[in-house]
């Protein structure tokens, strides 16, 4: 395998292994949920750019599983239309148009991340109840959640459904649901999160019966062409804080990919963290990919690996080594959209750069665009 092989899941065939991570825009500023254009040239950009899949933000299936108020959302009818004219754009360029499904549970109704304040939006600011399996907030300045009971899970589980069914309205080829980073599934799926005392808690497979009941709900209704995608945190990290509670690992999270594969799943997005705060993340480049490949080998099922991938020969390494089967890049995105073409350049592959054609006189990397060059320029100019 190779990061241009294509691969096909399903019906859909992915033109290259590099899929666009979901990233949080929080730029709903009516707080409706309705995409709009700043959505549409996010996404569309990095179509054009040359990855295989575009994954929206972490879209929220009701109103009060938003992180923050101004998230996208796909609770109700009227958020169809918008996130059409986004999937209409990406399909134009070649690529698929991916949407994750997401509920944020007790850390939804949270300030964006560049305002002044930290934790919870007040009622009175605009914020809303939270809930979760257990009444434990997240971080001091978070809500206390409410917890759900067995008829409120059922709404979630038929919200997560509902939503499905206006993804496949909307023109999106797969579907991601979000289990991870300390929202809503990873919540239930935690132990140290998850303080339940009926059959939505305490031992594995209580606690992961919420995610299975998920999937087997957007499974129903998902067409059977179209792929389906799961995102987990492979671990909590816990063990690197002082006193380590009891919390999600990765023996738990291979068994949880076995009974996702069982469930129709197509590939497990191998992520971390979140769910605790003041864990010590190892942060380095390719940090969460070992966990990508370990699921990858023990559950018998694809996976995609993230986690600051930023060269191509790194991605293609990845690819190359069987340790997943999808690259899914975030930030480095966000300074390169174009990154998918540029890689295909540096790994010799230039047959396969997905070039848009209006872009295509940039295809011929210039002599003096080298990195030995641009050095060689940049010395000059620093004598003078």
């Amino acid at each position: 395998m190779s990061l241009f092989e294509p691969l096909a899941i399903r019906d859909a065939r992915l033109r290259n292994r590099i899929a666009v991570s979901p990233m949080c825009q929080y730029s709903c500023e009516a707080q409706d949920g309705l995409a709009h254009d700043w959505h549409l040239v996010h996404l569309g950009a990095f179509a054009a750019g040359g990855a295989a899949l575009v994954f929206t933000e972490a879209t929220a299936v009701e109103a009060r599983g938003r992180i923050s108020p101004q998230d996208l959302g796909i609770w109700d009818d009227r958020h169809v239309e918008p996130l059409l004219r986004i999937t209409r754009f990406i399909h134009g360029q070649g690529a698929l148009a991916g949407i994750q499904l997401a509920h944020a549970g007790r850390k939804a109704s949270t300030f964006r991340p560049w305002a002044d304040r930290r934790g919870s939006v007040p009622p009175e600011e605009g914020g809303w109840t939270v809930v979760g399996p257990s009444p434990l907030p997240f971080a001091p300045g978070y809500a206390v959640p409410e917890p759900l009971d067995e008829e409120g899970i059922r709404e979630i589980v038929a919200a997560f459904a509902q939503a499905a069914r206006r993804a496949d309205e909307a023109g999106f080829d797969v579907i991601e649901i979000h289990a991870a980073h300390g929202y809503l599934i990873h919540q239930f799926l935690s132990p140290a999160s998850n303080r339940r005392g009926d059959r939505y808690g305490g031992s594995l497979e209580n606690r992961m019966r919420l995610c299975l009941e998920v999937v087997e709900a957007v499974r129903r209704v998902w067409p059977e062409a179209k792929p389906l995608f799961v995102r987990i945190s492979a671990t909590d990290w816990a063990e690197t804080l002082p006193d380590a509670p009891e919390a999600w690992d990765v023996d738990q999270s291979v068994e949880l990919a076995r009974r996702l594969r069982e469930r129709g799943v197509d590939l497990v997005d191998c992520s971390s963290g979140g769910l605790l705060p003041g864990v010590r993340v190892p942060v380095a480049p390719g940090y969460q990919v070992a966990f990508a490949e370990r699921i990858r080998r023990e559950a018998g099922v694809r996976t995609g690996a993230v986690g600051v991938i930023v060269t191509p020969r790194q991605a293609d390494a990845i690819v190359a080594r069987g340790q997943a089967d999808l690259v899914l890049l975030a930030r480095q995105l966000l300074r390169e959209p174009h990154w998918p073409c540029l890689a295909a350049h540096a790994l010799g592959e230039d047959d396969r750069a997905p070039w848009p054609v209006q872009y295509v006189r940039a295809r011929e990397i210039e002599p003096w665009l080298s990195a030995e060059a641009l050095a060689e320029l940049d010395a000059r100019v620093a004598q003078r």
